[in-house]
């Protein structure tokens, strides 16, 4: 009796504590909320008189602004200053082996979390069958085995715990001998927005972790290969941007690190059918047109000027005779930054605008063909500035060279396409600027609002940076890569390869072509150089094969039949103490507006769901000044689990 009495009050307790334990776990989880703003209460879903706004930038925040604002009865005009839309989602076609393939920026994942963002791929039509599921998570370690964790559970706290029991180096009594280490880990269960940047921007990702005695092994395998996803070195990482990007991905993220890839490159899986869906809301798209300042009158803008490739009168450069070389190229820049090519051609002097003209990144002059290079996509052109290989299509704009009172005078050979000599000028009610860093700073730096007292504000735009460069290096070879599981890798500890993606695993036509020919295709990337390993290019390319073999031994056999290299630097910085001086979405001008991963919000969003999410929010402050309904912003937890 006794025994059956035991047996009975422990199934009981048993049972009991399932249950409270069950109830616990259901009521400590993150769930995805919207946005708090300040609706406007019944107000009308359209205009009923159309309105002009100008949107600047064609990248994902300005395409979802564009949507937004267009669906609501504005008329809208979308201004790209490159060929095509899509910001670093955007690709192209190249020619190689015999075929044509298109590529892009580097691997991209699309995380369930990315709410936003996913909103506006399925108003576009995109289908969900252009995705796969990525099958888990593979670190390639320098110093230590390979760690591969799965589809990790949503649920905390079995999120975390099945990290530590997937992997090879942490186990849960190291956590416990460590204890110093786990409060600063509850930092990232407890985010909270005002409190977290006020303790924590002003130290980077590396010294928090070990100025908080987080364990090593735990920094080594999880937090500083995740952190450098940020394509920001942990070294000069905010921590308080890190644990915001930890609660957004993992910590705070109802979906859990479920991500998806494209089977198809994005410019044709999402961009094409983005484009598709402007165009049927009425959208004027302008690629090839940069806006060079907005028009500012009574305290407004009043329109955007636009130096697109009819438009001249923009370029003026003084130079030296002696500073041109007697043969070949040299870059020069202007005032504003833009870059010049001038040289001598049989005694005659030569100047091209130094902007490629595929996607606008300043070209270098290439001493092998004697005329130029973009190293931001490949792109090849000739002394006289015709492209011979990669994407570019349009020659180099010619500029006129003058001696004048011994000066050489460098400017465009055209009159300016409309009248005051600045170009075309589009009127507008509204303007949303969704650039990235360099092309805001540049518009704002062009557009002279020291007259509105706004010098706080052109501060902060001109103090906003861009992380290190990356580059990425994808391969064609002859042979498989046998020992490659999974297509795509994180990787932690070598110089410069931070991450490996195998195309011929995953995507089309890179499948097609490797079971086709028994080759691979593989992309390597570095998320950000550091200042010392900045090198020339060879070198870089050098030690990246080399890593990659080390990696994976057996690619030492094959053949590189084909190569891309592409290096660029245009990611946003998230330094230490970049966050109290980063603009928000509303101006001192009451009908500007900025969008962009860039832009300060007090919402935990990052990367393309940040660009999605601001250009959604800068439609809804118009939305707002015009007594719209706003639209609804679904975002992971405002706060931790713990806040």
């Amino acid at each position: 009796m006794e025994r059956r009495e035991f047996l009975k009050k422990l199934l009981v307790r048993t049972a009991l504590g399932t249950g409270v334990t069950a109830g616990l776990v259901g009521y400590y989880q993150p769930r995805k909320e919207l946005y708090q703003q300040n609706a406007v209460a019944n107000g009308k879903h359209r205009l009923d008189v159309p309105k002009k706004a100008v949107v600047v930038g064609g990248g994902l925040a300005g395409i979802s602004a564009a949507l937004e604002l267009a669906s609501r009865g504005f008329e809208v005009t979308l201004l790209e200053a490159s060929a095509s839309l899509g910001g670093k989602l955007t690709g192209w076609d190249i020619d190689a082996l015999g075929e044509r393939f298109p590529v892009e920026h580097g691997f991209h994942g699309f995380f369930d979390q990315y709410y936003n963002l996913n909103e506006m791929f399925a108003s576009a039509g995109v289908k969900p069958d252009v995705f796969s599921a990525a099958p888990g998570y593979p670190i390639i370690f320098k110093d230590f085995p390979e760690e591969v964790f799965g589809q990790a559970s949503k649920y905390f706290p079995l999120n975390v715990l099945s990290i530590i029991s997937q992997s090879k180096r942490l186990d849960m009594a190291s956590f416990l001998q460590h204890f110093r280490g786990l409060p600063p880990l509850v930092d990232m269960f407890r985010y909270d927005y005002a409190k977290n940047f006020s303790a924590f921007d002003s130290i980077d990702f590396m010294s928090y972790c070990r100025q908080r005695d987080i364990l090593p092994a735990f920094v080594d395998t999880v937090l500083h290969p995740f952190a450098d996803a940020t394509m920001n070195r942990m070294e000069v990482l905010s921590a308080a941007e890190a644990l915001r990007y930890f609660h957004f991905y993992f910590m705070g993220s109802p979906e859990g690190l479920a991500f998806k890839i494209t089977n198809r490159d994005c410019m044709t899986a999402l961009i094409d059918p983005l484009a598709q869906r402007l165009k049927r809301l009425g959208v004027t798209l302008r690629k090839g047109s940069r806006a060079k300042s907005l028009k500012v009158d009574g305290g407004k803008v009043c329109g955007v000027v636009v130096a697109s490739a009819e438009s001249g009168g923009e370029l003026v450069l003084h130079l030296d005779p002696a500073a041109v070389p007697s043969d070949g190229f040299a870059a020069f820049a202007t005032a504003a930054g833009v870059p010049v090519m001038v040289g001598r051609k049989n005694g005659n002097y030569l100047a091209f605008d130094g902007r490629c003209t595929h996607m606008g990144c300043p070209v270098t002059p290439d001493a092998q063909t004697g005329g130029f290079y973009c190293p931001c996509h490949a792109g090849h052109y000739n002394a006289e500035g015709v492209p011979v290989g990669g994407p570019p299509e349009a020659p180099l704009p010619k500029l006129s060279v003058q001696q004048e009172g011994g000066v050489l005078v460098v400017r465009n050979n055209k009159p300016a396409a409309v009248v005051d000599g600045n170009g075309e000028i589009l009127a507008c009610d509204y303007c949303v600027v969704a650039s990235d860093v360099r092309g805001t700073r540049s518009l704002m730096q062009a557009s002279n609002l020291s007259l509105l007292n706004s010098s706080e504000f052109e501060n902060n735009v001109a103090a906003l940076g861009e992380a290190d460069p990356y580059a990425v290096y994808r391969l064609w070879l002859d042979k498989p890569i046998a020992s490659a599981d999974f297509p795509f890798y994180t990787v932690s500890g070598f110089t410069y390869t931070d991450s490996i993606s195998f195309y011929s695993h995953f995507q089309e036509p890179f499948i097609t072509w490797g079971n086709k020919h028994g080759g691979t295709v593989v992309e390597l990337h570095a998320y950000a150089i550091a200042p010392q390993d900045v090198k020339p290019e060879a070198e870089v390319k050098a030690t990246m094969l080399q890593e990659f073999y080390t990696m994976f031994p057996t690619a030492k056999n094959a053949t590189i039949l084909h190569e891309l290299f592409m290096q660029q630097s245009n990611f946003s910085r998230w330094a230490p103490g970049d966050h109290a001086h980063r603009p928000g979405v509303e101006t001192p001008l009451p009908n500007l507006f900025l969008a962009g991963d860039w832009v300060k919000v007090d919402a935990p969003v990052f990367l393309m769901e940040a660009a999605a999410f601001t250009g959604r929010m800068a439609a809804n402050a118009i939305f707002r000044n015009e007594s719209l309904t706003l639209t609804p912003l679904p975002i992971v937890p405002m706060e931790g689990l713990f806040a």
